[in-house]
């Protein structure tokens, strides 16, 4: 009986330590390449926006992160992306695009993409408004999301670097939770 327990056990761990460690790998990975200035266009993808049309604190983490790179590498483009979810009062990029216009980026480098609803919608809209301009994209996202958003720029053939932005500590162990399972989802599906 204790051997049949054992053999239970293992039946049941295993599989849950090789994603946990499999998942591991992919968060750690995704914040490389490093952006180095090779893309004229930068990414910022979008996050929750709260009542009255704020930046959640992860999605001023993303900006921010957005303006310290634009400022080491001034002639890039920086497109905020995101849709209106249905408990926002406004879309994420038009949120995004005010909080860089109050804290001096120019307005004439911003591209604004307010259609989409998921990270795949993020990059392919994008990837439309551009064209044939897009060489490739620095991605700007919260380092425990850039993994996902690696794998569907790869998927839509679009070369890519990263600038991680920190993750809130408030809500970290969810998220980073989470996102195991949205990889291995976009791993399955593509999206």
């Amino acid at each position: 009986m204790r051997k049949k327990r054992m053999l239970i056990l293992l039946i049941i761990c295993i599989p849950i330590l090789f994603f946990w460690g499999i998942t591991t790998k992919w968060l750690i990975d995704g914040a490389k390449p490093k952006a180095n200035g090779t893309y004229k266009y930068v990414i910022v993808l979008g996050a929750k926006v709260k009542k009255g049309a704020i930046p959640s604190k992860a999605l001023a983490f993303r900006l921010d992160a957005a303006l310290t790179y634009a400022k080491q590498y001034p002639y890039v483009y920086i497109v905020v992306s995101g849709g209106q979810g249905f408990d926002e009062d406004a879309t994420e990029a038009s949120v995004m695009k005010q909080y860089l216009i109050d804290r001096g980026f120019p307005v004439s480098q911003i591209i604004v993409e307010d259609k989409s609803t998921s990270t795949y919608e993020n990059l392919l809209n994008t990837k439309k408004i551009i064209g044939e301009d897009l060489k490739g994209l620095t991605i700007v996202s919260s380092d425990y999301h850039l993994a996902r958003a690696k794998m569907l720029a790869e998927e839509l053939q679009i070369k890519c670097d990263v600038v991680p932005a920190k993750t809130p500590k408030s809500i970290e162990a969810k998220v980073r939770f989470r996102e195991r399972f949205a990889l291995l989802k976009s791993v399955i599906t593509g999206k």
